[in-house]
């Protein structure tokens, strides 16, 4: 079942209401469409530990790993400290992405305007490293 690009948005909106950030109190929410058409959500989880703690993609990601899914054919990420803001993923996280996407895997990210901005997965991180058999 395709889902519009606003859903997916709006399921990463309410995932970010959800995060767990009292440190840095930057909010991130994050959900997937795999390759079945099942939607999958993460945020941010932060500790004591600071700055350890675990992404909202790489939640989702493991979320969707875990409900037997392994390939991301869309992904929306919202963010912001007290509003939205302009949030791309890290490093780490797009790596992350680029482990369970296609290069053409699109990357959708609600800015602070309220506007959405379209990004292949290769061009948020044109040189992925990956490890082929």
């Amino acid at each position: 079942m395709p889902y519009a690009d606003d859903m997916l948005i709006d399921h990463a909106l309410a995932a970010r209401e959800r995060a767990y950030a009292p440190y840095s109190k930057f909010k991130v929410g994050a959900a997937i469409i795999d390759e079945n058409g099942k939607i999958h959500t993460g945020c941010n989880v932060e500790n004591a530990a600071y700055p350890l703690g675990n992404c909202a993609e790489a939640s989702a990601i493991s979320a969707m790993v875990a409900a037997g899914s392994r390939r991301i054919t869309k992904i929306a990420i919202a963010g912001g400290a007290e509003r939205i803001e302009d949030c791309t993923p890290c490093g780490g996280c797009r790596q992350a992405i680029a482990e369970f996407a296609k290069p053409d895997t699109i990357i959708l990210l609600r800015k602070a305007d309220g506007s959405v901005s379209r990004y292949a997965m290769t061009e948020l991180l044109p040189h992925a490293f990956r490890l082929e058999p």
